[in-house]
């Protein structure tokens, strides 16, 4: 009896274990013709763990965007899950989708302030406008940056010194007190200082 009931203790830490392991979603139910990304996800751990950790990161942006409008958080995701199966274009299927996964889970924790954030800062530019900078504790770390009512979501980018923080158009290179912003596709470099 003694060795039924160890048995079963076993089987039941295993089966932890192995949810554990799991993602957040059910991979006995993957068709054969389900995306790559998906079946490589069921078949590794740590892309796994990536998947849910997105999902405890994505409910908790939902709890943040209950008052959205336009409501755009799942369509967001959904544009992402579509993005993600589309790493099987690139060289390295397991990299590219890792990848994709660190970066939605920073964007997240980023627009939607799950994490602790630095700033917001301000930044006055020699066209005069002002550029407001706040930085988010993500992997990889990220900076939302606002100019008028224009928005940008960064991430940071290689840099021999200082922050650099890179958008879809936009960037920003902070150092020394000092930063450079780009503000759009083929923008004029726009030099700026801290404002006290």
């Amino acid at each position: 009896m003694k060795l039924s009931i160890i048995t079963g203790v076993f089987a039941l830490a295993l089966q932890g274990v192995a949810a554990a392991q799991a993602p957040s979603f059910d991979c006995s139910k993957l068709a054969d013709n389900a995306p790559s990304a998906e079946k490589l996800v069921c078949s590794y751990p740590a892309l796994a763990a990536l998947d849910r950790q997105l999902a405890d990161t994505y409910k908790a942006a939902q709890m943040k965007a209950v008052n959205e409008h336009p409501p755009t958080l799942k369509a967001e995701q959904r544009g992402w899950i579509k993005g993600r199966n589309e790493c099987w274009k690139s060289g390295d299927l397991a990299a590219c989708v890792a990848q994709s996964y660190r970066s939605r889970n920073a964007e997240l924790q980023a627009r939607y302030r799950l994490v602790a954030m630095k700033g917001p800062f301000s930044w006055r530019c020699s066209d005069n406008s002002e550029v407001i900078i706040s930085y988010f504790d993500t992997d990889p770390a990220t900076a939302i940056a606002e100019r008028g009512d224009s928005v940008s979501l960064m991430f940071v980018a290689p840099s021999g010194s200082g922050a650099r923080y890179q958008g879809p158009n936009e960037s920003v290179w902070e150092h020394q007190g000092e930063a450079e912003v780009v503000w759009g596709y083929g923008a004029p470099l726009l030099k700026c200082t801290l404002v006290p």
